[in-house]
């Protein structure tokens, strides 16, 4: 780093556009583990948000330049080339093109919901038993596309589910896509991240939780993102040995996140403010969703579109009647309405971006619009 005196040596035309940030907040490489007081702070309310992690051991979070670059960074470190890496049949595209596209392992999917709209924990164990004796499971919840969360009820099968398939000698990793955790719109929704209850579950169940700003914090553009681990029996020495393979992972490949981003996101964090902001954000994105709910509980029974479940997140998805991406072209070509298809039968829909007052209207379109084409 080139310095002026005791300082970073920095252009004037940039600093006079940043305020509330010292010039060593802003230019000098960050460490590559992140920001000491911003990991701190990150884990502190990982404990107050997650009540399950009291008292459980973890390793300190590591910052990663965004949430795509903390599953990379996983990816990079535990699957190899032929694994099978499990995931619901509703997934985020990337993971596609993080796990076979650059690792060379393979997508294994399962149907996400059983008949009566619930996760389909049958599935989910014929398809870890098909993985063989080394698991790699990625959970995403909220889930993206379909916005849906377990309910108490199922977090808790589902770790129990873990723990059986543990017990009989597998090793599981278990990757906690936790992007849009906090946006969680209903009573019987699990509002914890699995990790807290994964945290100290069995020695044969490693979790990963990977989270971050983008959605938590409404900060997407800052890409800051965490990866923090936890295992029953693991102890200082161990998470000192994984913390250490990670770091060697984010320096191979971005040398280090974002200074200015972690800074303004630790001073953000801090605010007297903050908490309140927070929930003031969270009340405009919940009462979009249930407006959404009561525009779709209204749809009529002839409908071409069907509601899949959904309680949080930023979206929700229907299946189709007809040719998604038929759809979603005509969608944008007649009304000017962004969606998108997933394969041929689903469509998921954006309402976290909708105001409010828009919401009845686009539904409206999109129910017109998939009549038109419908088969």
């Amino acid at each position: 780093m080139a310095t002026d005196g005791n300082k970073p040596l920095f252009l004037q035309s940039i600093q006079k556009l940043v305020t509330g940030l010292s010039e060593e907040e802003i230019y000098p490489y960050a460490p590559t583990p992140g920001l000491p007081a911003l990991r701190t702070h990150w884990r502190e309310e990982m404990d107050r948000k997650n009540p399950s992690l009291k008292g459980k051991q973890t390793s300190e979070p590591l910052v990663t330049s965004g949430l795509t670059h903390g599953i990379l960074v996983v990816a990079d470190l535990f699957a190899n080339r032929g694994d099978k890496v499990v995931v619901p049949d509703m997934f985020w595209g990337n993971y596609r093109l993080i796990f076979e596209e650059r690792i060379g392992a393979e997508l294994s999917t399962f149907p996400f919901f059983d008949e009566d709209g619930k996760i389909n924990l049958t599935a989910l164990e014929r398809s870890l038993r098909d993985a063989g004796q080394k698991k790699i499971l990625v959970l995403n919840f909220p889930n993206n596309p379909t916005g849906y969360s377990p309910t108490r009820e199922e977090a808790q099968s589902i770790a129990d589910l873990l723990k059986k398939l543990a017990d009989e000698g597998s090793d599981i990793l278990c990757i906690l896509d936790d992007a849009y955790f906090g946006l969680f719109y209903e009573d019987d929704t699990f509002t914890e991240s699995l990790f807290g209850i994964l945290a100290d579950m069995h020695e044969n169940i490693l979790a990963a939780k990977i989270d971050g700003a983008t959605k938590e914090e409404l900060a997407w553009g800052f890409r800051v993102g965490f990866v923090t681990y936890a295992a029953r029996g693991l102890n200082d020495e161990h998470y000192e040995a994984l913390q250490k393979k990670t770091m060697g992972a984010i320096r191979s490949s971005i040398s280090n996140a974002n200074r200015m981003a972690q800074s303004l996101l630790l001073k953000g964090l801090q605010d007297p403010e903050y908490q309140k902001q927070k929930q003031e954000a969270f009340e405009t994105l919940k009462a979009r969703y249930k407006k959404v709910r009561e525009v779709v509980d209204a749809m009529s029974d002839d409908a071409p579109l069907k509601t899949l479940p959904f309680n949080s997140g930023y979206f929700m998805t229907f299946r189709y009647r007809g040719d998604a991406e038929k759809l979603r072209l005509h969608l944008l070509d007649k009304y000017g309405v962004g969606t998108i298809a997933i394969g041929t039968e689903y469509l998921r829909v954006a309402y976290s971006s909708v105001a409010l007052e828009n919401i009845e209207d686009l539904y409206q379109i999109i129910d017109k619009a998939s009549r038109e084409i419908a088969d």
